[in-house]
């Protein structure tokens, strides 16, 4: 099943509420998504615990091949 870009964001919001957070259909299926979250919680962490925490906040959401999400770019960093 697939996930609407919105469905990202309000995953990611729900754990970074202060984050500046775009979301980006890469090929319109529904599937294959990229994600920039910028927040201040970041400062300080490698870009793996970054992504960690944001792949956390998607609850499961790309779990195997069952995933409702199949791919996600993700970048992440603090804010300038």
């Amino acid at each position: 099943m697939a996930m609407q870009a919105q469905e990202i964001e309000d995953l990611i919001r729900a754990a970074f509420p202060e984050a500046k957070v775009t979301i980006t259909d890469l090929a319109g299926d529904g599937n294959h998504y990229a994600a920039e979250v910028i927040d201040e919680s970041f400062r300080g962490k490698n870009r793996v615990q970054q992504q960690r925490a944001v792949y956390a906040a998607l609850k499961g959401k790309m779990d195997g091949p069952a995933g409702d999400l199949h791919a996600l770019a993700l970048t992440t960093k603090a804010p300038e």
